[in-house]
């Protein structure tokens, strides 16, 4: 219930959270709202936004729904999202436990390791994985799950070594528990909250990402995104502005929301910063 509380209390987070929510109903009912395959072509190109119920927000320049196109792109968008920044996690959080309880050697070698991986800038290494392994959802999930996970490690790392000199792990390493019985059991545990809020901001930087990409023409071709739709819509912004107006501004107000949502969720989790606030 003081979570609820505190996070309530945060305007910003509960206006994400709605925002966000929003998105997540539309991605999961939408499709039944708008059956058809958004690459179909259902009407005459370029028809303006709100001239016709059919399709409320226009058409593109092949004639399909830009309403079908969001909907449609809000489950990609979402899905390579999450499913990217659980990619991450697992790649972060146990090279951050390991490192962080180690120490010494396994800490430094673990620790040069991803200051490699930082020293790339994220968004080449990610266009790059996607030509190299072909455009496709699976590739595009990878490339930025390998790109993310070195901001995890350094967090988990640095919560490990603040929890590793606590009473309970020291009582755990007396009665004479497995180092990996230790780190999943009494350290892995007291990170989550931290972890929390940063995956949240992961999803949406996930999202920009995945906009990017399909932004270049290294999208999954199969699948509408929000990103092809900007892409699409870049050479006819002056006559037809609402190809890239409407995924830009749902892109937008996703990463927001998102924003929104991990802030107040930092806030709630951490009472002190919660009371810094007030």
């Amino acid at each position: 219930m003081n979570f609820l509380k505190r996070f309530i209390r945060n305007r910003g987070a509960v206006i994400g959270l709605i925002i966000l929510l929003t998105v997540m109903a539309f991605a999961v009912i939408g499709p039944t709202l708008f059956p058809q395959s958004p690459w179909r072509m259902v009407g005459r190109p370029f028809m303006a936004p709100f001239t016709m119920d059919r399709f409320p927000l226009g058409t593109d320049m092949l004639g399909r729904d830009i309403a079908a196109g969001l909907v449609h792109g809000a489950r990609v968008s979402l899905l390579i999202g999450v499913v990217s920044t659980i990619v991450a996690l697992l790649i972060g959080v146990p090279l951050g436990a390991v490192a962080g309880y180690a120490g010494g050697f396994v800490d430094d070698a673990l620790m040069r390791f991803t200051e490699f991986f930082q020293t790339i800038p994220s968004f080449a290494l990610a266009i790059v994985m996607v030509a190299v392994l072909q455009p496709s959802l699976a590739s595009i999930v990878l490339a930025i799950g390998v790109v993310s996970w070195p901001p995890v490690a350094r967090l988990v790392r640095g919560e490990v070594l603040s929890l590793r000199s606590r009473e309970y792990v020291q009582a755990a390493v007396t009665i004479g528990q497995s180092t990996p019985r230790i780190i999943f059991s009494q350290v892995l545990p007291n990170t989550i909250a931290p972890i929390i809020v940063m995956g949240s901001l992961m999803v949406a930087s996930a999202i920009l990402l995945e906009s990017s990409l399909s932004f270049l023409g290294l999208g999954d071709p199969n699948l509408m995104s929000w990103g092809y739709m900007v892409g699409a819509g870049r050479t006819r912004l002056l006559d037809a502005w609402w190809i890239s107006f409407f995924p830009g501004i749902a892109i937008f107000l996703t990463v927001l929301a998102l924003n929104l949502t991990g802030e107040g969720l930092n806030d709630a989790l951490n009472p002190r910063l919660a009371r810094g606030r007030q």
